[in-house]
C-alpha cells in the first residue's frame, strides 16, 4: 500500500489491511500473536473472546453523532451520566472523548486494537457492558484482567488505556498490538485527521477543528506505553 492508502487506513476509511477472524476484522499482522494470546488464556482457564475490533470511520461517526445529540449516554469517570445540554460544543467533545474516540482518530480504525472479555463465567443471557466494574476484583472478568496484567505483553500486546492520564478513561478491556499499532500510528497526524474531519458530517465539527491540536495531544497521543523493553515505543 502507498502512503495515501495507509493514511486512509489509519483514519478508518480503508479496510485493505484487514482479514476476517472469528467474525471480526483484524489487521493481518496481528493474527498469529492474537491466536497465541487466546491459546495462552485458554490454558489458564479463560475463554478470551473478541467483543469488537475494527471500526470504520462511518461507524465511529454514528456513535459520535448519537452521543453529541444526547441519543446515547455519555459517562463521567464515576460512571455518572453527563448532562450534555448544559455544555458548550467543545465541552461536549471532551465529555464524549473520555470513553469514545474522535472519528478518524480511533485506534479501532487500525485493526490492531480489540475489546475483549472472558466468555466462560457468563451465560448466554448476559448483557456485556464493557465497564470497569466487570473487570474489577469482584467482576465476572476479574480472572481475565489479572491474567492480562501478568501475560499480555509476552504476546506482543498492551493496554493503551491502562491508567487514567487526563485523557481517555481506563479501559481494562482494550488491548493493542504493540508493533502493528505503532506502525499504523505513523500515518495518523493532526494534518491527516483535519482533512478527514473537514470532509465529514460530524456534529460539532467547527468546535473540533478549532481545538484539534489540543484534542489530539490529550486524547490521541496521551496514552500509556508498554512496560516491556525492546518494543517499538
Amino acid at each position: 500500500m502507498n502512503q495515501a492508502e495507509l493514511k486512509q487506513c489509519a483514519t478508518g476509511s480503508c479496510s485493505s489491511h484487514l482479514v476476517e477472524l472469528q467474525h471480526h476484522r483484524l489487521h493481518r499482522d496481528i493474527v498469529d500473536d492474537f491466536l497465541a494470546l487466546q491459546q495462552g488464556a485458554k490454558e489458564a482457564g479463560i475463554d478470551l473472546t473478541i467483543a469488537s475490533s475494527f471500526r470504520d470511520f462511518q461507524r465511529q461517526s454514528a456513535i459520535w453523532n448519537a452521543k453529541f445529540q444526547g441519543l446515547r449516554p455519555v459517562y463521567t469517570l464515576a460512571q455518572k451520566t453527563v448532562d450534555l445540554e448544559s455544555l458548550s460544543d467543545i465541552e461536549k467533545c471532551h465529555a464524549i472523548m473520555l470513553y469514545s474516540a474522535l472519528p478518524g482518530a480511533s485506534r479501532h480504525h487500525f485493526g490492531t486494537d480489540l475489546d475483549i472479555y472472558d466468555n466462560r463465567p457468563i451465560d448466554d443471557d448476559y448483557q456485556l457492558q464493557l465497564t470497569p466494574d466487570e473487570y474489577s476484583a469482584t467482576g465476572p472478568f476479574a480472572k481475565l484482567a489479572a491474567w492480562l496484567d501478568d501475560n499480555l505483553e509476552k504476546y506482543g500486546f498492551y493496554r493503551p488505556y491502562q491508567e487514567y492520564k487526563g485523557g481517555v478513561a481506563p479501559e481494562p478491556w482494550h488491548i493493542s498490538h504493540i508493533n502493528a499499532s505503532y506502525k499504523m500510528m505513523q500515518y495518523l497526524s493532526v494534518e491527516t485527521l483535519q482533512q478527514c474531519i473537514e470532509q465529514s458530517e460530524l456534529i460539532g465539527k467547527q468546535a473540533i477543528l478549532a481545538e484539534l491540536n489540543t484534542l489530539y495531544e490529550r486524547y490521541v497521543l496521551n496514552i500509556n506505553t508498554p512496560k516491556s523493553k525492546g518494543c517499538a515505543f
